[in-house]
């Protein structure tokens, strides 16, 4: 007679598992209750009932399983009980990138959150088409994207600044990699050579203006560079860049 199959052991947690960041340090044991958006999540859209798994995040000790004790329409109260990762190494990597429309710099934003910046600086420059950022809801797109590509640590999202005021208290110790649409070195040699701790400057849709690719190449921190021989859209430009830092230096 064949052999009786063995059931297969349910994996665990589940690959189904909602994922969320709260504020933390999380430690086993201990009971978070959760309201509002989060709330809704699970409870409406998720449809938790007691017992199921929930993977939460704090951005400082990692990746958390926790059952569902009680879900009702406005909270949902969970037990955490186990550590599953701690919170990822993030490369030294900061972008710098000019605003841009509202949905161009919301996945400039998604898209940095996914390839590790560790810190994403809104940039305001003299040809920019915005000048404002809802910080509140930018970081609700980081977080967004940090929950749905698995992530454990957030990129830091800073209050824009006007460039000369950046260039005026720059770190001695980091290179900025200025991607100059006039030309420069190209991207993978620098970075490669530069190593880090390192940032990447990205114009707006009109580039930088004269003046300012003056005051950039004059600052002894600022290397600049080509992306190429193709014209790139802001939001284009600050991706793949970021994504080439990481190919080269970074952790991929």
């Amino acid at each position: 007679m064949p052999a009786t199959p063995h059931p297969r052991t349910p994996e665990w947690p589940p690959r189904s598992a909602p994922r969320l960041f709260v504020p933390g340090p999380l430690a086993a044991g201990e009971a978070v209750v959760l309201g509002g958006n989060q709330a809704h999540y699970l409870s409406r859209v998720m449809r938790a009932k007691g017992g199921d798994i929930v993977i939460l995040c704090d951005n400082v000790t990692g990746e958390w399983a926790a059952s569902v004790i009680s879900a009702g329409k406005r909270e949902i109260a969970l037990e955490v009980s186990q550590c599953l990762r701690p919170r990822e190494d993030v490369p030294d990597f900061w972008l710098c990138a000019a605003l841009l429309k509202k949905d161009r710099f919301d996945l400039v934003l998604e898209k940095a959150t996914e390839l590790g910046a560790a810190k994403i600086q809104p940039v305001i420059t003299r040809r920019c088409v915005a000048d404002k950022l809802n910080l509140d809801r930018a970081r609700t797109i980081v977080i967004e994207a940090a929950e749905q590509c698995a992530r454990t640590a957030l990129p830091e999202v800073a209050e824009p600044v006007k460039l000369e005021a950046l260039l005026a208290g720059w770190p001695a110790a980091r290179t900025m990699f200025f991607a100059d649409e006039t030309g420069g070195e190209p991207a993978a040699k620098a970075f490669s050579a530069a190593g880090s701790p390192a940032a990447l400057m990205i114009g707006p849709e009109g580039g930088f203006d004269p003046s300012e690719r003056i005051i950039l190449r004059g600052c002894r921190q600022v290397k600049p560079i080509t992306l190429g021989p193709r014209i790139l859209r802001g939001e284009t430009a600050a991706i793949a860049a970021t994504a080439l830092w990481m190919g080269t230096t970074g952790d991929w």
